[in-house]
């Protein structure tokens, strides 16, 4: 360092310590002082033999007593370095040598280790003196040799960098002289080497220069001023030239130490004396003080701890300046005035309960500065606690571990540790130390019983809370979290779990099933409580449930046996005594308890006087003598009634013949069969015709609701079709018979007229036509057959209707002929279907009266006229028949007929239908539908108004008008 050499010694001592966990080892390193910051004191982890992971692991540190910390640690590397420079001169003075003491903890486990570090002086400080300037009396009538002490000059350093030597310059008439103490000090003098002469130099300016050891060599100088005084013969003489006393610290300020005491053979101011403390220390001069008169008195605070002994060199001076010196020794004495200090080292703040006797908890450092027996300590803990102190080194205490732990009993401890000194008085001083005990799972959970019994109700509901089972856990948190398990066993060969259940955090005991005391009257099973720590404990408790009977199973009767057979009989003669047992009723009841308990009373009886029951026996028995008035037949009804809270009871039937000979029971039985067969006749005939009714109301009530709701929908069909048509559409179907070769002589033409504005239908039968004019238009022909399937489309019937012709009149006398193109081709009815009819009316008659399809009233006139054809080509009608030729005839004008309103097509085909039937009917005289079998004896017209009437019947239009024309 700066071309120094440095000196390092490293001392390593190490020994064990058989009772504790912790290990103690001591080194020593040497530095010079005011090293650089970050300086390396030296490899500790090396040094001690520790390796670098467990610095850290440790959590290594330093532990001083000194508030200022001058070295740190670096646990990365193992190394101690310099945390600030230190000046050896500042920490220790002239002490030597001068170290540095501190003490390195490590934890898990508990480890120190003590270090030294020597502090080496380097020569930093040059020799001073306090004094600067120095001055001298000097009597011309000195004799050389006489000797004047001078201030001695100060080095902070020690050793060789400490003050080594004094020079004087000039050396003319002085010359210098050291002289050694006791303490190791120089003490200067300057002795008179040539006489003075005041009267050739009255004034003398020398040069002091102080010098050390050093390298460089570092020097310091003070000035000498010698004034020459004329003649004093005498220089002052102490009476000793060593003083001793002795003062104990703490001694009061101005307290007299001493009196020292000067004799100068002198006369008159010669003789006068005047004392001074010369060439001691700084803090000398602080301490103590020296009067005229030669006391010596304490100025400050005297601490044995400071210093034990004080040298004072007191100088007595005439008024000629001739002196004189002596030494006085102060020795201090110690008092007891410093409790023990307790410092702690390490500790624990909390330490886990399964900690083994001697772990360490804490390392506490006593201090105590006195000496002696007031430096002795000894400590001692509160009483009752598992834990020792050990004293490991000088006073080094380690608190360990007496006895094993148990959170359960004490969590926490408050450790008052109390050290005294052997001092008289004793002085002592106490710290405490909380230490918290924490859990580990070192408990299981412990049910409040031994074993636990609850009943319930049979038939319960499932998921009722049966009772609670509870275990406590004296751990904590997590290790004393208790959970519920059900153990895995069977009852009756079923797993207990289809039985009940256990909620894991409550221990709620819940009924899966509903219980049958019938069935299973107890049964048992085991819960484990579990806890939460890691691994988990546990424990079981046996649980026995008991089913309690409930009043859920009426009696059953056992005897008399009651059968759908011949009933049974009881014969008693009619020679019976009073009490003769005539039967008894036996019945059982699976119950149990008072729920079992069964009693027997007569509920009907045709003679109560003739007969009882035993309440408690069932037994019957005759309470009378048997008379011939006693009807032979005899109805006994016993009811049998259990005791529960709501009884259920069952009830038997006892028939009783009262008879003395065989044949004459054999009647009577015979009599109750029959009863019994005619009871249940009337019940069967009953029964059946109950059902009966029942189906045919159900049945009609459908067969009205399916029609009503077939009626509804086909009216709001066509309802909502004819009310979306802007006009009447016009549709041209015909019908053709050839003349003469079928039954009906005439052809027939209807138009179907639909309107929007009604649901009504009108016919309009149009006269026929004379063969003249029409026209045969075979292609367009089809057999009937064949046009049973098609249907009006509602496509094909909007054809929009023009508006009639203004030069078209109908005169009032004259009946329409056909609207449409009809033709004979065969013996067969033709259909033309209506998109095939392209011929116009105007094209089918020649001269075509109707430009435009006819009107609503000039079809119904036509269907009218047409009628009336039919009438009077038969001549067989007449007034009245079928109400229409009498009340409406040619004559009937447009203003009674009524708007031609909404026909159906299944109206119209309908009477298609029977209009052909009618027509082969007539020509082959046989019949071929079985739906509707017409009059042989009624005509063709009669038959052609028939087939109308019943279409509209049967398609529920009875509004349906049929006007002759």
């Amino acid at each position: 360092m700066s071309g120094r050499t440095m000196a390092r010694q490293v001392l390593v001592l190490f020994f064990s310590l058989v009772s504790f966990s912790s290990v103690r080892a001591q080194v020593t390193y040497s530095v010079p002082e005011e090293m650089p910051r970050g300086s390396v004191v030296g490899n500790i982890a090396q040094d001690l033999g520790l390796e670098i992971k467990r610095l850290k692991s440790g959590k290594a540190r330093i532990y001083t007593t000194d508030s200022a910390e001058h070295i740190e640690l670096n646990r990365d590397r193992g190394l101690l370095l310099i945390k600030e420079k230190i000046d050896r001169e500042a920490l220790c003075g002239q002490t030597t040598p001068c170290a540095l003491h501190f003490q390195i903890i490590l934890e898990n486990p508990m480890e120190f280790y003590s270090v030294t570090v020597e502090l080496t002086d380097i020569n930093d400080n040059p020799p001073y003196f306090k004094i600067d300037e120095m001055r001298f009396k000097i009597s011309e009538s000195a004799v050389p040799g006489a000797i004047f002490v001078l201030e001695i000059a100060e080095d902070p350093d020690v050793g060789m960098n400490g003050l080594q030597s004094y020079s004087l310059h000039p050396t003319d008439h002085f010359t210098l002289k050291l002289q050694k103490q006791t303490d190791g000090s120089n003490m200067v003098e300057m002795v008179l080497q040539k006489s003075l002469d005041r009267e050739n130099k009255e004034q003398m300016t020398l040069v002091l220069t102080a010098l050390d050891g050093g390298d460089p060599q570092l020097t310091g100088t003070a000035q000498i001023h010698v004034t020459v005084l004329d003649v004093n013969d005498n220089a002052p003489v102490f009476t000793q030239k060593v003083y001793k006393t002795s003062i104990t610290e703490n001694t009061a300020i101005g307290t007299a130490v001493i009196k020292v005491s000067a004799n100068d053979a002198d006369e008159g101011s010669n003789s006068k004396i005047s004392y001074s403390i010369k060439n001691t220390a700084g803090i000398i001069s602080k301490l103590f003080d020296i009067g005229h008169n030669g006391e010596l008195k304490i100025l400050g605070n005297i601490d044995y701890e400071r210093f034990h002994h004080y040298e004072i060199h007191v100088q007595a001076t005439d008024e000629g300046g001739l002196t004189d010196r002596c030494k006085i020794e102060v020795d201090i004495a110690d008092i007891n005035d410093n409790s023990p200090v307790i410092n702690i080292m390490s500790k624990l703040n909390m330490i886990p309960e399964d900690s083994k006797p001697g772990t360490v908890i804490t390392m506490i450092n006593v201090q105590d500065p006195d000496s002696g027996e007031n430096g002795k300590v000894y400590c001692t803990l509160n009483e009752n606690m598992p834990f020792t102190l050990k004293s490991t080194s000088n006073n080094f205490f380690s608190l360990v571990t007496d006895l094993n732990l148990d959170r359960e009993r004490d969590s926490e401890y408050n450790i008052s540790i109390k050290c005294a000194d052997e001092g008289v008085p004793s002085l002592s001083s106490s710290i405490t130390i909380p230490i918290q005990i924490t859990d580990v799972n070192d408990n299981a959970p412990v049910f409040e019983k031994s074993s636990y019994e609850a009943s319930v109700l049979e038939n319960n509901t499932p998921g009722l809370s049966i009772f609670r089972i509870n275990a406590r856990d004296a751990d904590q948190n997590q290790n004393a979290r208790v959970s519920y398990l059900l153990e895995d066993s069977s009852v009756n060969g079923v797993s207990v779990s289809s039985y009940v259940s256990v909620m894991a955090d409550s221990g709620v005991v819940q009924a899966v099933r509903s219980f049958d005391y019938e069935q299973i009257k107890e049964f048992r099973f085991c819960v484990r409580a579990q806890d939460g720590g890691s691994p988990p404990l546990s424990s079981n408790v046996t649980v026995r449930i008991i089913i309690q009977d409930q009043n859920d199973n009426a009696p059953q009767i056992l005897y008399p046996v009651q059968t759908g057979g011949s009933p049974v009989a009881e014969m008693v003669p009619r020679s019976a005594d009073v009490g003769y047992l005539v039967t008894k009723v036996v019945a059982v009841d699976v119950d149990s308890g008072q729920n079992a308990w069964l009693s027997y009373k007569l509920l009907k009886v045709a003679d109560r006087a003739l007969f009882e029951v035993g309440a408690q026996n069932g037994e019957i028995r005759t309470i009378r003598q048997v008379t011939d008035k006693d009807a032979v037949k005899q109805k006994l009804t016993v009811v049998v009634e259990d005791n529960g809270q709501s009884p259920r009871s069952a009830t038997v039937t006892v028939n009783v013949a009262v008879a003395d000979s065989f044949p004459e029971l054999l009647s009577d039985l015979t009599d109750f069969t029959q009863d019994k067969l005619h009871n249940e006749d009337l019940t069967f005939y009953l029964i059946f015709a109950l059902a009966a009714v029942s189906f045919l109301f159900i049945m009609s009530l459908i067969a009205i609701i399916s029609v009503k709701c077939y009626r509804w929908r086909r009216e709001r069909l066509f309802y909502k079709s004819g009310a979306n048509l802007p006009v009447i559409p016009y549709y041209p179907p015909l019908y053709a018979d050839v003349g003469g070769t079928a039954t009906l002589q005439h052809t027939y033409n209807y138009d179907v007229c639909r309107t929007t504005d009604s649901r009504k239908s009108d016919m309009n039968f149009l006269k026929p036509s004379s063969q003249s004019f029409m026209t045969l238009d075979s292609s367009e022909t089809q057999t009937l057959p064949h046009v049973h399937g098609e249907r009006l489309t509602h496509e094909e019937l909007q054809d929009q209707q023009k508006p009639p012709s203004a030069d078209w009149r109908f005169p009032q006398n004259q009946r329409p002929g056909p609207s449409g193109q009809i033709q004979f081709q065969s013996t067969y009815l033709k259909w033309i279907p209506t998109r095939r009819a392209a011929a116009t009316p105007e094209v089918a008659v020649g001269t075509g009266p109707w430009p435009n399809p006819p009107t609503e009233a000039e079809q119904l006139q036509a269907l009218m006229a047409a009628a009336n054809e039919v009438s009077e080509a038969t001549n067989t009608l007449g007034p009245g028949t079928m109400g229409l030729s009498t009340r409406y005839s040619p004559q009937f004008t447009l203003q009674h007929v009524p708007v031609c309103i909404n026909p159906f097509s299944h109206l119209l085909l309908c009477i298609e239908k029977h209009i052909e039937r009618d027509a082969l009917l007539m020509k082959d005289l046989e019949y071929k539908s079985e739906s509707i079998t017409p009059d042989p004896l009624l005509k063709p017209h009669q038959h052609f108004y028939y087939s109308i009437v019943r279409c509209a019947v049967l398609y529920d239009r009875p509004h349906l008008k049929i006007k002759p024309g």
